[in-house]
């Protein structure tokens, strides 16, 4: 197996093992704290720009298969990994993960002491990066490192959103479909299911969104057109929606002055008609938050991870959330009828936040995953609920 090594700004080296492509790339360097659904981080268009470490130990060895991929195509910049299975074993596997990383033209590097790594990421946040095959001198990468772009006042959703708009039709496994009253639709008969022009219609504003999150809109009983997040506000309205969804994606949330604006003008919809009722995750709840005229700062190493702990303040109730995000908003400046209505227990960041009038509403974390607790499923059923 040939030697890749991974450098940091700070001047640091990790020497291992290479897998999957080889070549060289630069990016921020995070760590997610995921046991599985490796194959959903690397198809998430949320990391791209990002070189992702997994904190546990072995990772490949359930293989890949089709049903996992979270968008069209992987978009980690490259993969750390502690150790790299030998072999793919599940009933649903269809490949192994290093060739699905050859396949797919993504470094990967194993064999590195991950824990060093995530504590120094830790104590000194995220750090820029170099991941190579091809030059192995230290001095150099370390100097390639420091010279990269990083994530700061980059706009990378233009590179992850699609250019067309399209009518989404799937969902999840007909079984575990559900209406807005928590009937399972799986078990209906086809003449009990609603017609399909009656259902709300909800246009996504896709950044770069996993597609769990239309799955979900779908399972839930609603019509879903997907639209890029470059559309403006007029061009949102002229499909008549129900509701508007705004997804999540990549890069830093401040230079997107155009969707803020466009998010603007949704909300003063919103407000005029008091209907068209709009819910963000992830960078969608982000952008809600800068219409609103909060600001959005950079986290220290960010969370990523299938088990955080939020506080939902309107219920009391704590939620086991899945998470991955660099940026939080700050809630210094929301107006007083925004009000922060989940709280991250780690460390009091705004999980959330919802006008307390409007059906304007956001949360930081991913409701649409379900690598375990399905705590925040409830959030997809507000949203219909606030549209019927």
């Amino acid at each position: 197996m040939a030697t890749a090594k991974l450098a940091l700004e700070d001047g640091s080296v990790f020497t291992g093992r290479a897998f999957g492509a080889r070549g060289e790339i630069d990016g921020e360097v995070v760590f997610n704290t995921s046991m599985t659904g490796y194959q959903e981080i690397l198809t998430d268009p949320s990391y791209h720009g990002q070189i992702v470490t997994m904190t546990y130990p072995e990772i490949g060895n359930y293989g890949v298969n089709a049903e996992d991929a979270e968008s069209r195509k992987t978009w980690v910049r490259g993969f750390v990994i502690r150790e790299l299975s030998c072999r793919a074993s599940n009933f649903r596997s269809l490949g192994s993960l290093e060739s699905y990383l050859e396949e797919n033209r993504i470094i990967g590097l194993a064999g590195i002491d991950t824990r060093a790594l995530v504590r120094l990421t830790r104590v000194q946040g995220a750090l820029k990066g170099i991941l190579s095959t091809t030059d192995l001198d230290d001095a150099s990468l370390v100097a390639k490192a420091r010279n990269s772009p990083g994530l700061i006042g980059r706009d990378l959703t233009r590179e992850v959103m699609p250019t067309e708009t399209r009518v989404w039709e799937s969902g999840l496994d007909p079984k575990y479909l559900f209406d807005a009253s928590g009937r399972n639709v799986g078990e209906l008969t086809a003449a009990e299911r609603p017609d399909r022009e009656k259902r709300p219609h909800v246009v996504a504003l896709d950044f770069g969104m996993k597609w769990n999150s239309p799955r979900r809109l779908v399972e839930i009983g609603c019509r879903v057109t997907v639209v890029p997040g470059s559309t403006p506000a007029e061009a949102i309205l002229e499909h008549q929606p129900d509701g508007v969804f705004i997804s999540n994606g990549p890069g830093d949330p401040a230079v997107l002055v155009e969707a803020t604006n466009t998010i603007k003008s949704l909300i003063r919809t919103a407000a005029e008609s008091r209907g068209t009722p709009i819910f963000g995750i992830c960078l969608g709840h982000q952008l809600i938050g800068q219409a609103f005229g909060a600001d959005v700062f950079k986290l220290k190493f960010g969370h990523r991870g299938s088990n955080h702990p939020v506080l939902n303040q309107v219920t009391g109730k704590v939620e086991i959330t899945s998470q991955n995000h660099g940026f939080a908003v700050d809630p210094s400046k929301l107006p007083a009828d925004v009000v922060a209505s989940h709280i991250n227990l780690n460390d009091q960041t705004v999980e959330g936040i919802r006008h307390a009038r409007l059906p304007v509403f956001g949360v930081q974390f991913h409701p649409e995953a379900s690598a375990g607790p399905q705590d925040s499923h409830y959030l997809f059923s507000e949203f219909l609920s606030a549209m019927v």
